[in-house]
């Protein structure tokens, strides 16, 4: 008597897609809610989102046409180390980092 192996199809693209960073909702929620906050106040302008392998990015804009005058980022990688959180200024310069979103995000409170 012969038996018939099951035979699982994998998609040759599922392997060899990388995975992106992103925000969960929570995350994305606290920053839009600062990114409002600035924007009602008339600080800020637009923002961008940006997803990579190794990093989720969101950057604030006082003018669409201008370079960011804040950056979020995201990196899991440093989540045991510095913090998985940073916040960059205009220049490229770290302000404040951590493991706590949260406790970053207070750099913004006026």
């Amino acid at each position: 008597m012969t038996h018939q192996a099951d035979i699982i199809e994998f998609s040759p693209h599922a392997r060899s897609a990388p995975r992106q960073v992103v925000f969960d909702r929570t995350e994305l929620q606290q920053i839009l809610n600062i990114y409002g906050r600035k924007v009602a106040a008339g600080e800020w302008r637009d923002y961008a989102l940006d997803f990579e392998r190794d990093f989720a990015c969101f950057s604030a804009f006082k003018r669409a046409s201008e370079a960011p005058i804040y950056r979020i980022i995201k990196e899991p990688k440093l989540k045991t180390r510095q913090g998985a959180w940073r916040i960059l200024g205009a220049n490229g310069q770290t302000l404040k980092r951590g493991h706590s979103l949260t406790a970053l995000l207070k750099l913004f409170d006026d």
